[in-house]
């Protein structure tokens, strides 16, 4: 009889979307990114071939879904199957920005819910759990059947904002009324400051405009944090930052987990009235999107640490609060 043991073998796998993040995570994991040869055909179809063999191996793929997003997202999925016909013993996916996650309900008749075929397709791909960071909602994490870890980017960003604000003068803001639980979160990690939401009202037929109406809640001579999950175009959280200007706040501070930074965003939040725009780099920003008052946390010993805890079979729950 052999008394041979098996010994798990962690491989990290990046993208091409954010290679500079799954280049922190391998560092802080001390492993090296597996080689890959990844390349466009000329009609647009990507190829992917990992440069060792994968039998047997513990595979992390990592890969932010960012613009151009369906690139991002079918490049991982052929990863994902590569790793699978290559005998990978458990492929974990790494989405820190969960591409689609937006369409997460029907607001309409005759449209889709695409966060649950984003789930369906890492199913069918062979993907056997999923790592994200701050979903849009919660309740994507069921749309996959198999272990979701939604890890929270709160203290990385909170630990940021009490070192330079402290937390004797401060108010947390909601953009609006959908997010006050998250925002509640928020309002105990800063030590308990008073909590307020911005009433806004949203055309279902025009994608990424709403319309800031009042603030309810008491931000008079406080430094407001303005928190939501992430910043699109922008125009949402600048009429946020403007209302509670309008109503007397000190100062307001626009805090958020992906900086998606489409189309005007970068112009609008560099002239708005906040005085700082905090993010996390789930999502590359390249150096053209880059403005004096931002400031870019990495999110990548998060990452890091979970996936440790998943390879060693480990409690992740303990990142996840």
């Amino acid at each position: 009889m052999s008394n041979r043991t098996t010994i798990k073998s962690l491989m990290l796998f990046s993208g091409r979307a954010h290679h500079d993040l799954a280049t922190q995570v391998a560092d802080l994991l001390e492993v090296d990114l597996v080689p890959t040869t990844s390349y466009d055909f000329a009609n647009g179809e990507i190829y992917v071939r990992f440069d060792e063999s994968v039998r047997g191996c513990d595979a992390f793929v990592i890969q932010s879904h960012a613009a151009p997003i369906n690139d991002s997202i079918m490049e991982q999925l052929i990863m994902i199957d590569a790793l699978k016909r290559a005998s990978a013993k458990r492929i974990t996916v790494i989405l820190p920005f969960y591409g689609y996650a937006r369409q997460d309900k029907k607001h309409l008749g005759r449209e889709p819910i695409s966060a649950r075929l984003m789930a369906d397709l890492f199913t069918t791909a062979g993907a056997d759990r999923l790592m994200t960071v701050d979903l849009h909602t919660s309740q994507i994490q069921g749309f996959f059947d198999g272990p979701v870890d939604h890890l929270l980017a709160m203290p990385i960003l909170t630990r940021h904002v009490i070192a330079k604000y402290g937390t004797d003068n401060l108010a947390v803001v909601s953009p609006d009324a959908g997010r006050i639980k998250v925002a509640e979160q928020w309002a105990n990690s800063l030590g308990g400051a008073p909590l307020a939401f911005i009433h806004k009202s949203r055309d279902p037929l025009k994608p990424n405009e709403s319309k800031a109406n009042r603030v309810v809640g008491e931000v008079e001579g406080r430094v407001c944090i303005l928190v939501d999950d992430l910043i699109d175009t922008g125009g949402t959280i600048v009429q946020a930052a403007e209302a509670l200007m309008a109503e007397g706040a000190a100062s307001v501070v626009i805090a958020a987990t992906h900086a998606v930074f489409s189309g005007p965003a970068v112009e609008r939040l560099e002239n708005s009235v906040a005085s700082e725009v905090i993010v996390t780099n789930t999502l590359p920003v390249p150096e053209d999107k880059h403005f004096e008052k931002l400031t870019i946390l990495s999110i990548a010993p998060l990452l890091a640490q979970a996936t440790s805890a998943v390879f060693e079979d480990g409690s992740v729950t303990s990142l996840f609060s």
